[in-house]
């Protein structure tokens, strides 16, 4: 995957943010139920799924009527073959 590391490095710099993509790796989550994680209020969640959204981290899948929130795996890889390319 084509990524922006400034960008996908920015979006991953908040805990929340981390939390909300490891819960999505496993199976998609709704947004209200990503809220129930987090302390935040739901419009914050909103715009921290925005960010990620941005970033290429989370991807946004329609399910019926439903939103649903799952993480681009490929993206995270890519992430973290631009930072072992630093190391090189």
């Amino acid at each position: 995957a084509e990524i922006n590391l400034d960008h996908v490095l920015r979006a991953l710099a908040h805990p929340d943010r981390r939390a909300f993509l490891v819960a999505c790796r496993s199976a998609p989550k709704a947004a209200g139920e990503l809220a129930d994680l987090s302390s935040l209020s739901l419009a914050t969640v909103s715009e921290h799924l925005k960010v990620l959204r941005t970033a290429g981290l989370l991807v946004l899948d329609k399910q019926g009527r439903n939103w649903f929130y799952r993480t681009d795996v490929e993206v995270l890889d890519a992430a973290i073959d631009g930072l072992r390319r630093l190391k090189a």
